[in-house]
């Protein structure tokens, strides 16, 4: 079991589980986290689940591609911890990870 702490723009956290193979955009999404649109489903073609991760997990998650680091180019607030959350699958070596969300346009 991972457990996953979402935290929205509003400061709201959503504490999630996954027990089986998952995206961290697919746990989101299944767990109504505000500012987790996911429009593409996962196609890595929209840059709406695009998320802060804390920087202790950066050795737990491969580096992003250079299709996702282009999006990110144009992703508003993006920030060092920026990216898409349909690029990250869940392990457990990821549990207790703590993901914020950007605030909105």
């Amino acid at each position: 079991m991972t457990t996953i702490t979402f935290v929205e723009a509003s400061g709201r956290e959503v504490v999630a589980e996954a027990d089986g193979e998952y995206t961290l955009m697919e746990l989101a999404v299944a767990h109504d986290v505000e500012g987790v649109l996911a429009e593409c489903g996962g196609a890595c073609v929209c840059a709406t689940c695009h998320c802060y991760i804390d920087g202790g997990a950066s050795d737990s998650i491969d580096e992003p591609s250079e299709f996702e680091m282009m999006l990110l180019d144009d992703a508003p607030h993006r920030t060092d911890a920026s990216r898409l959350a349909c690029q990250i699958p869940l392990n457990s070596d990821l549990d207790g990870l703590v993901v914020k969300v950007p605030p909105a346009e």
